[in-house]
């Protein structure tokens, strides 16, 4: 569904990514991992939109979307879920979830009751504001806001950033549920080894721009993987 061909980017004369290529299934998670400041957000800003490439090519669902705006993406089916959360403090939960309703047409512009049994805890709050939400309930706001908008492609940039252990073991539940389905790819960035390797089909390694390890998930050698993780 995805494909990432030899793509480079960078911010002025800063190298951020060096020829990176990486592919992403309906039905599979594809996971991330490396360091602070490696890569990993600069390769899903080149994915969805928010920073040209210098080279290379990214293709969805076989066409190239290089020269799309991220909005553009977003009407073909790229969802992102940022690291940060960035969901709007002062608008209500409800509102917050109804900005997925942008690249919806109009008649399908409705919070689809799924999104409550995936995350109870936001149909309780829904007239509270965002910004009185909890970290973890934050997260779980970005993500059903995320699958609002009906995504054929879910990229998530550290979920468990800053999150409760119990609530991590939700957004985990709720990733693998959507896997399991076989009707989204999912990307996933992370720096928990454990829980990318729980999810994942396929793991990258980044490190300094560029992925020096890559292949399914049980041929890698572990020991090699978290060498590139530690600080």
């Amino acid at each position: 569904m995805l494909e990432v061909e030899d793509v480079s980017l960078h911010y002025g004369a800063a190298i951020a990514l060096r020829g990176v290529s990486i592919k992403a299934e309906l039905g599979t998670v594809t996971s991330i991992l490396g360091r602070n400041g490696v890569g990993k957000t600069s390769l899903l800003r080149a994915i969805t939109g928010a920073h040209p490439i210098s080279k290379g090519a990214i293709r969805w669902e076989g066409h190239s979307i290089v020269k799309l705006p991220s909005y553009e993406r977003a009407k073909r089916g790229i969802a992102w879920v940022p690291q940060g959360r960035d969901i709007f403090p002062l608008l209500t939960v409800q509102e917050n979830l109804e900005t997925g309703f942008a690249v919806l047409p109009r008649r399908e512009r409705k919070i689809p009751d799924e999104i409550y049994d995936l995350f109870p805890v936001l149909k309780t709050m829904l007239r509270r504001r965002g910004g009185d939400l909890s970290g973890g309930q934050q997260q779980q706001l970005a993500i059903g806001r995320a699958l609002v908008m009906k995504p054929r492609l879910l990229v998530l940039d550290e979920p468990t950033e800053g999150i409760q252990p119990s609530i991590i073991k939700d957004i985990g539940r709720v990733i693998a549920l959507l896997r399991s389905r076989g009707t989204m790819a999912i990307l996933l960035v992370e720096q928990y080894y454990d829980f990318a390797h729980e999810l994942a089909q396929t793991l990258a390694i980044m490190d300094r721009g560029s992925i020096v390890i890559q292949g399914p998930r049980d041929t890698l050698d572990e020991t090699e993987v978290r060498r590139h993780l530690s600080v």
